[in-house]
């Protein structure tokens, strides 16, 4: 599952599509009493009803006691191409549990991770690249990064994140078999029409979308250096995906279809431009993980280089920049950057990039002493807040607790509904301190304890 309609978005394998097939759910919806004893297994995730709702804080509640736990170890799988060198067959232990009352469903994920990552790409200072026309300003990577022979030139600075995935109303006809894999299209080959005469092309990268213009599926997506930053941010990101075209838009114009949308957006039909175009969808408000950063001219009359937007010149934070910091003052924005890469910030202060702001040689070394973060974390407005979600580190892994109403006031179909307590098959993704590459757990499926 990648999320987000960004080079940061999910992306799902093509080769292990079979694996749907013959894992194939054929389970009704069955009637469990709150007093039925469950079987443990590894598929099947049972919600007690509850009187006593958890506080959704990253602390477990009493209450959570007698929700059964169901255990899986999301694995990472190897989509071919090279796209997930570096990570392929690492697979995480996870538990989770389930909880519902009247009003609303409760889940308490727990994964067993020795590193706390939450530092996303993290901008730097590297003296060796501030030649003439351009800037010493880099980023670090969000994934591990190789070299032609496959040795480690950077580790990555991704975040952890997990993931759920649903089937809206029952929509997309694969999804019981398949879960997760059922909007999988990566590798697809297109017709790249930028090109005159047009050429057919290899896709080193892929993209979500369903496969018939009524399928939907919602996708939970929680950033957790993001979740755990402020209590403003307490939120996984409500996202959906569509048709999108389908591949009749996908492979004829330049492979970019994204059937991967935040909630509340839609397409625009007045907007939409006829084949072989795809639709166009309305805009979003800015939320969520925002990119700090800015295109400058060098001395203001030189060459054009990406560099931060803010600064908290205490660098009391390395993660994050937070939307209130740039309103309060504790941030101050960037203004100016010179030939040796000072940067000048709106009072006046200089940043001289000096030895505090250069990261470690070490391929696994650390970043920066002063690094700066790659994002401003805005709030989640309207449907994409729809989950409730509290992210806690305690030393071995991620406490993580989230809640949603059996049924939002969402009108645009881009929700699960599980008011009418129905057997709903998902699935579940796993990243570890990288961007793109996730452990999968497909094939599940939760059930109501009435």
């Amino acid at each position: 599952m990648k999320l987000l309609q960004s080079k940061q978005l999910w992306i799902l394998t093509s080769f292990v599509l079979f694996a749907g097939y013959w894992l194939s759910c054929t389970k009704k919806d069955q009637i469990i009493t709150s007093d039925t004893t469950v079987t443990e297994n590894t598929t099947d995730l049972v919600s007690l009803k509850t009187a006593i709702a958890p506080t959704i804080d990253g602390t477990i509640d009493a209450s959570w006691d007698k929700a059964e736990k169901l255990s899986v170890e999301p694995q990472v799988p190897d989509p071919g191409n090279g796209l997930f060198a570096g990570y392929i067959g690492q697979t995480y232990s996870a538990t989770i549990r389930s909880m519902y009352d009247d009003q609303n469903i409760y889940f308490l994920l727990e994964v067993a991770d020795a590193t706390k990552s939450i530092n996303v790409a993290p901008w730097y200072f590297n003296p060796d690249l501030n030649v003439p026309g351009k800037t010493g300003w880099q980023k670090e990577p969000s994934s591990r990064s190789f070299d032609v022979n496959g040795n480690l030139l950077r580790d990555g600075f991704g975040e952890d994140k997990f993931a759920m995935l649903w089937n809206i109303d029952s929509s997309t006809a694969k999804f019981t078999a398949q879960t997760c894999y059922s909007s999988c299209h990566i590798f697809t080959p297109y017709m790249d029409y930028s090109k005159n005469p047009a050429v057919y092309t290899a896709n080193a990268n892929g993209n979500h979308y369903t496969n018939a213009a009524n399928e939907k599926i919602d996708m939970w997506w929680g950033r957790l250096g993001y979740i755990s930053k402020d209590a403003s941010l307490q939120f996984a990101d409500d996202n959906y995906q569509d048709y999108a075209g389908g591949p009749a838009v996908g492979n004829l114009t330049g492979g970019n279809l994204n059937g991967r949308h935040f909630d509340g957006i839609y397409v625009d039909s007045a907007k939409t431009t006829p084949w072989p175009y795809g639709p166009h969808y309305t805009s979003s408000p800015a939320q969520g993980e925002v990119n700090n950063s800015q295109n400058l001219k060098i001395n203001d009359t030189g060459a054009i280089v990406t560099v931060p937007l803010w600064i908290n010149p205490a660098f009391t934070s390395n993660n994050f920049i937070l939307l209130s910091e740039t309103k309060n003052g504790v941030a101050k924005k960037v203004v100016k950057v010179d030939s040796t890469g000072a940067l000048t910030l709106s009072d006046g202060t200089i940043i001289t990039p000096g030895a505090d702001f250069q990261r470690s040689s070490s391929a696994t070394g650390s970043t920066a002493k002063n690094s700066i973060p790659a994002y401003i974390a805005y709030p989640l407005l309207g449907g994409r807040a729809d989950i409730t979600c509290s992210a806690v580190y305690n030393g071995t892994g991620w406490v993580i607790e989230y809640s949603r109403k059996l049924k939002t006031g969402d009108a645009l179909k881009q929700d699960i509904d599980f008011s009418n307590l129905a057997d709903q098959p998902f699935g579940l993704a796993y990243w570890d301190q990288s961007n793109y590459q996730h452990g999968i757990k497909p094939n599940l499926l939760l059930k109501f304890a009435k």
